[in-house]
């Protein structure tokens, strides 16, 4: 369930379910995604988006096991196991008073973080390979290679729009694709001119040639140390994983600069 596709106003009843009646509009008995779940998983995506007063009664059926189908005074148990997922800080929301400490802490129990893309280097070749072949099938057309100056640049660029940035970017190059091999203009990654560069935005934006000079350059600053306050990756405002998949695409012996 998509907690931030649902109105305010209806997602009670579409987690606990209502009787007939209960509200304008309720002419026949649901029964809510809890009750559904009964013996099984609910995912609750978004899941700081609920409202206060959802918020409340979500606590009471994690805590007790049991909820009330509004327009109901009878409770009804259930055996339900809960994930839940947000891009939200909820410890922000907490101290800002929009969502409730308890249910933070009743929902933190296995917390699992999900790195973003510019975090997950080594993933994108894979990515890229089923986007391009999902986008391609898609235009009805054939695209066997991708450029591997293109693919070099999508591993070190830093996606502040996360995955769904990699989407648009290559169903975009699909679109204007007009042969077998898929390439990315860099030039759409461009950012406002009036706005200073920060070092990652300096790195990522630059051609491979100069690419090699900053990491150099770096190496030798750190002697050689990749990871760490002082180390290479850090001069370069990159993830430790995407200078190391860098080094090895461009071939820099980075044991010569230590000692």
């Amino acid at each position: 369930m998509n907690c931030a596709a649902i109105p305010q106003g209806l997602i009670a009843s579409e987690l606990f379910g209502h009787l007939k009646g209960a509200f304008s509009g309720a002419l026949q008995k649901r029964i809510g995604r809890f009750e559904s779940a009964d013996g099984g998983t609910l995912f609750l995506d978004e899941v700081g988006e609920l409202p206060m007063e959802t918020q409340i009664a979500l606590l009471r059926v994690l805590q007790e096991r049991e909820f009330e189908r509004v327009g109901s005074d009878r409770p009804i148990s259930v055996d339900v196991r809960v994930l839940a997922a947000t891009n939200r800080d909820l410890k922000a929301a907490v101290v800002n008073g929009s969502f409730r400490e308890d249910l933070y802490y009743r929902l933190n129990v296995f917390p699992i973080a999900v790195p973003s893309l510019r975090e997950r280097a080594d993933d994108i070749p894979l990515l890229v390979k089923y986007l391009v072949q999902r986008s391609a099938s898609s235009a009805g057309k054939r695209i066997r290679h991708v450029d591997r100056t293109t693919l070099d640049f999508l591993k070190t660029y830093s996606w502040p729009g996360n995955v769904r940035e990699l989407q648009n970017v290559i169903e975009r190059a699909v679109i204007l694709c007009e042969g077998d091999t898929l390439s990315v203009d860099e030039s759409w990654f461009k950012h406002d001119a009036g706005r200073p560069a920060t070092a990652r935005e300096s790195f990522t934006t630059s051609s491979i040639g100069h690419e090699r000079q900053m990491i150099e350059a770096a190496l030798k600053e750190s002697r050689g140390r990749i990871a760490g306050p002082f180390g290479a990756a850090a001069e370069l405002g990159i993830p430790r994983q995407t200078l190391d998949s860098k080094i090895a695409a461009l071939g820099i012996d980075k044991q010569q600069f230590k000692g």
